[in-house]
């Protein structure tokens, strides 16, 4: 378990250097994720090796929400406060990325020739 979740944290390394290296638009660990996507692709058996571990840590991902659910009840000030216009924002910007989901689905269902049956 140990190497596996050691792979997978220097995957995010080399990623986060690229990422401010390279001076790259995107955070360190999307590039990290892309690069050990890649990896895993080109040597089957790192994927192998690390699904144990992978799927660990993604039983217990609602642990990775109890750090933001304590910052909500550390700022419940700024939350009374401010609340409506966070909601909004929330909500506004969920739409949004849901539109950008679809049509970019839509957009590459058209451009790889696929059709609704």
């Amino acid at each position: 378990m140990i190497p596996a979740l050691t792979i997978i944290l220097c995957f995010q390394l080399v990623g986060e250097i690229a990422s401010r290296g390279l001076n790259l638009p995107l955070p360190g660990p999307v590039v990290g994720l892309v690069l050990l996507v890649a990896a895993c692709m080109i040597r089957p058996r790192l994927a192998d090796m690390l699904r144990p571990v992978t799927k660990s840590v993604l039983a217990h991902l609602s642990l990775f929400f109890v750090p933001a659910g304590v910052g909500v009840i550390a700022h419940l000030p700024v939350l009374s406060q401010h609340g409506i216009g966070l909601a909004l924002a929330v909500t506004v910007s969920t739409i949004l990325a849901i539109a950008a989901g679809a049509l970019t689905f839509a957009a590459v269902a058209r451009m790889t020739g696929s059709r609704d049956d």
